[in-house]
């Protein structure tokens, strides 16, 4: 019997043939903290008493959500971290150089590792076909200190992805259609294998959008075989020699097989309090919003910012308008291609690299009764620093032909 991508990952890694559902300890390659679980990690790392870190350079510590720090207290907790990346040296990622997820596949992961992180967006990383999932800080702390976790081994879910792409619509609005038909918890602690021809067609920045939000309808990871464009991307990073291709065995056994043709695919928005409350762009057009935010580890790479500059060109945005670049690398790119410059002369702010509004802890808090469009990938109540506005999500192109018009708006209109 043949084994899925995650399947094949994790028995390598134990040396051994694994199947679903069973219960494993495997070596990790790689441990991520950030700055909102990075402090916890790091005390209870202390509370081991091992005494050392399994690999420095294989422990990485991320300056990402509130960057720069807008608290006396957060900037304690930013100490804390490089504090212990000095004494332990453990890679610290500071304020500016960007999201810990983008960071990852930009400089770390390589196709077939197991990654450990303490946030739940570490599924991002699936897309250069690794095993990486998100875990609590107490257990990423067990990892620093080992290089080992335990886990049960995920059933693999394959989605299918079909068709032909309309114009218009692109992987954020796959991703949410998808989170729409299997519900917030239609995956739990499953992976999501995702193929097909239109991902196959998709660059890499709408593969990392997939797995990205795999976690929003449950799911322990998602994944995707590697191929040329990976091979491409990591050449680009200029780790080019980590590159290696891993796909699943063709009688590989799952859970069950979900088919997309997204032939017929209109932009989707995730309207308030849920991400799993998803509406054609027809349903909700027309509602007027106050902020448009295009950034976060879902949306703020190079790709999609271009996506947002062709739309904003010689417009004047008529509502406060975000713009966070994932990375110092996507930053200094989109400088270099004019991109910041079409921004500022459609009157948009430019936020330095990191996570920005996304987690309400500053740049773009909304007030009360206000509503953002934001390209992130969650919409809960008071997500974005205030339970009193109301939060919808898009791709980048709904958003920036919202932010033009003022209300949502199908960037196919424009």
């Amino acid at each position: 019997m043949g084994l899925t991508i995650s399947e094949k990952i994790i028995s390598e890694h134990v040396g051994r043939k694994v199947r679903p559902k069973e219960i494993i300890i495997t070596p990790v390659d790689l441990c991520m903290v950030q700055d909102g679980t990075g402090p916890l990690a790091i005390e209870e790392w202390n509370r081991l008493g091992t005494g050392a870190l399994f690999n420095p350079q294989r422990v990485l510590l991320f300056i990402d959500h509130a960057s720069p720090s807008p608290s006396r207290e957060l900037s304690d907790s930013h100490k804390i971290l490089r504090d212990f990346a000095l004494k332990e040296q453990a890679i610290l990622s500071d304020i500016g150089c960007g999201i810990c997820h983008q960071r990852l596949v930009e400089s770390h992961v390589h196709p077939g590792q197991v990654v450990v992180g303490a946030d739940s967006h570490t599924c991002t990383s699936g897309a250069l076909a690794s095993f990486a999932i998100g875990m609590g800080s107490s257990d990423v702390a067990v990892a620093m200190a080992t290089g080992k976790t335990w886990l049960r081994v995920p059933p693999t879910i394959k989605i299918q992805i079909t068709g032909r792409l309309p114009a218009g619509v692109y992987a954020k609005d796959i991703i949410l259609y998808l989170i729409k038909k299997l519900g917030s918890s239609g995956a739990t602690y499953q992976a999501l294998e995702f193929s097909g021809n239109v991902v196959e067609g998709l660059d890499m920045a709408g593969r990392l959008t997939l797995c990205n939000m795999a976690i929003e309808c449950g799911a322990k990871t998602g994944v995707i075989a590697t191929d040329h464009k990976v091979q491409q991307f990591l050449s680009e990073q200029g780790r080019g020699d980590v590159f290696r291709f891993i796909e699943p065995d063709g009688d590989a056994e799952y859970e069950k097989v979900v088919e997309l043709d997204v032939s017929s695919l209109e932009p989707m928005i995730a309207c308030p309090h849920s991400v799993e409350n998803v509406k054609a762009i027809s349903q909700v057009k027309r509602t007027r919003i106050n902020q448009v935010f295009i950034g976060t580890c879902t949306n703020g790479r190079i790709e999609d910012l271009r996506i947002a500059a062709r739309i904003l060109k010689g417009k004047t945005c008529k509502v406060r308008t975000i713009i966070c670049p994932a990375s110092r690398r996507v930053y200094a790119r989109a400088l270099r291609e004019n991109l910041l410059d079409i921004f500022l002369e459609a009157e948009a702010l430019i936020l330095p690299p990191g996570c920005g509004p996304c987690v309400g802890i500053h740049g773009g808090v909304l007030g009360s009764g206000e509503r953002c469009l934001s390209t992130a990938n969650r919409n809960f109540k008071g997500r974005m620093g205030n339970p009193g506005a109301e939060i919808y999500l898009s791709s980048p192109a709904t958003a920036a032909a919202s932010a033009v018009t003022g209300t949502i708006t199908d960037c196919r209109s424009l």
